[in-house]
């Protein structure tokens, strides 16, 4: 999984820079300042006075319209499948758009276009946009065990696009954004802010409220109970969910509870709700789904794919690309369709692989001065293990200071790599010897063992006597070490019984 275009890493990427034009050279409000500021504040006002939450009915925050949401989801959804990439399986992915599709028929904002799409990644994970744009990995979809459990999470997210969270707060960074081109029209010293505010207000994407995922909870439990599912296994998932321990560190698409805070009482709270729905509504009986779903499931890819990329003992191999090259020790490495990233422990060091867009390395090398402005030092053909390349030594102005970078573009099956190692500007000399040994070591995939690698995938079998999980899965042919991990993967505790023929997900090559 590399990224297409490394360049752009390296251009600055604050938008609406007109909040740094240097509007006034004082702390005088002018005529002209004060009709832009108070026009503003009448534009909030107006906007927000006419919004309604389709799910409440109440008034609030919103600053775009059905339609603007829709765009935007679009073009964020053009940015999440070339960045993490789409699981190729049509049946499957089919299979998750109709349940969708059900479910939003049943939500309260029935009109969207909705689209539902399974992320090629191993982060358990689900997440929403604006505009009807749902997203499940392949990761969260392996620790599913029920049609009823699919729906409710679903629905989960879903409920965030039907109470518009995300869109509010989008409204809220545009009010925010508003704000600070107010201030910046009093204060000369606040514009020189702006930058360093604009970023906080991107970080709102990054998670909901408590209160926002409560209301997205009670949605999912409603959505899946009208769509006659038994809500009640959304707490089910929610406990596999808590005996979890996500990988922090691994970089790359957040895990659940990074995008979902975890409510009080959750799984109580969820199951009061799903008991209320039945209360009220005529479904006899709400369907679970457990043997449909985990047919549905037999095959999935677990965990990392080792095609796309794996280490082992230090070293990177992809037998797809057919290259390898060394890692410095205890660097983390992120790795997603659009990106592969290796990051010192420090974070103050990182190297960058990329494909350019061009075959000559020389031109490649161009491109990439040209773009980023940098001030090259020295720069030369070379030869990385017998293959052509171009190398080049320069510093680039960043927003935060002045960063030394030491490239290389390689010549490899009619591609160019762009392995471009870089820190700050005062630490690089430290840095350059690791970046000369991991990106020099840089060179073909020829063993057929590295070449080999295959994923591991979910099988469904039945259990072939009845007796603890761990016992069954024993009999089945599992590693007792990893009994708790099999265990959790099935939503139960190795200490659970389980009937002869009940069907069970175990992992195999």
């Amino acid at each position: 999984m590399v990224v297409q275009n490394i360049n752009s890493i390296f251009n600055h990427s604050c938008k609406h820079r007109w909040f740094r034009a240097g509007l006034l050279r004082s702390v005088t409000l002018s005529w002209k300042n004060l009709v832009m500021l108070t026009t503003l504040l009448t534009a909030v006002t107006f906007l927000s006075n006419c919004a309604v939450d389709p799910v409440t009915g109440r008034t609030g925050l919103m600053l775009m319209s059905e339609n603007e949401e829709i765009q935007l989801g679009t073009k964020t959804d053009q940015e999440i499948t070339k960045e993490y990439g789409l699981y190729d399986d049509r049946v499957l992915t089919q299979y998750i758009a109709d349940m969708g599709h059900r479910l939003g028929a049943v939500s309260h904002r029935p009109q969207l276009p909705y689209e539902f799409k399974i992320l090629d990644t191993s982060t358990v994970n689900a997440f929403a946009v604006p505009g009807g744009f749902v997203y499940m990995t392949r990761g969260i979809l392996a620790y599913l065990n029920s049609e009823a459990e699919l729906a409710c999470v679903m629905g989960h997210e879903i409920g965030h696009i039907t109470a518009r969270h995300s869109a509010e707060q989008y409204s809220r960074g545009q009010l925010a954004q508003i704000g600070l081109a107010a201030g910046m029209i009093i204060s000369p010293t606040f514009a020189r802010l702006g930058d360093v505010a604009q970023l906080g207000v991107q970080m709102l994407f990054l998670r909901f409220s408590r209160d926002n995922e409560r209301e997205a909870d009670d949605l999912g439990v409603e959505y899946a109970s009208r769509a006659g599912y038994d809500a009640a296994r959304m707490g089910s998932f929610f406990e596999t969910l808590e005996r979890m321990h996500p990988d922090s560190e691994k970089g790359g698409l957040p895990d659940w509870f990074s995008t979902h805070p975890n409510p009080e009482d959750r799984i109580g709270a969820v199951r009061r709700k799903a008991a209320e729905w039945r209360e009220n509504l005529t479904h006899s009986p709400y369907t679970v789904g457990e043997e449909t779903y985990l047919k549905r499931i037999d095959g999935l890819i677990y965990g990392d794919d080792p095609r796309e990329g794996y280490v082992e003992d230090g070293v990177f191999y992809h037998p797809v690309l057919r290259f390898q090259f060394p890692l410095p020790e205890k660097w983390r490495l992120a790795n997603t369709k659009d990106s592969l990233r290796i990051t010192s422990p420090q974070n103050d060091a990182a190297v960058i692989m990329g494909i350019s867009s061009v075959k000559d390395s020389r031109e490649a090398a161009e491109i990439f001065v040209k773009k980023t402005g940098a001030e090259v030092y020295s720069s030369g053909a070379e030869r990385v293990n017998g293959m052509a390349a171009f190398a080049i030594t320069c510093s680039i102005r960043a927003e935060k200071g002045v960063l030394g970078i030491r490239a290389y573009f390689i010549e490899k099956d009619g591609r160019v790599y762009e392995l471009i190692g870089f820190s700050a500007a005062g630490r690089f000399k430290g840095y350059m010897p690791l970046f000369e040994s991991s990106i020099g070591g840089f060179k073909g995939l020829s063993d057929p063992k590295k070449l080999d690698a295959r994923p591991e995938r979910i099988r469904v079998v039945s259990a072939k006597t009845s007796g603890s999980l761990k016992q069954v899965l024993t009999s089945l042919g599992v590693p007792q070490g990893r009994a708790s991990e099999i265990s959790l993967l099935n939503g139960k505790h190795p200490e659970d019984m389980v009937t002869a023929g009940t069907s069970i997900k175990i992992i195999q090559r």
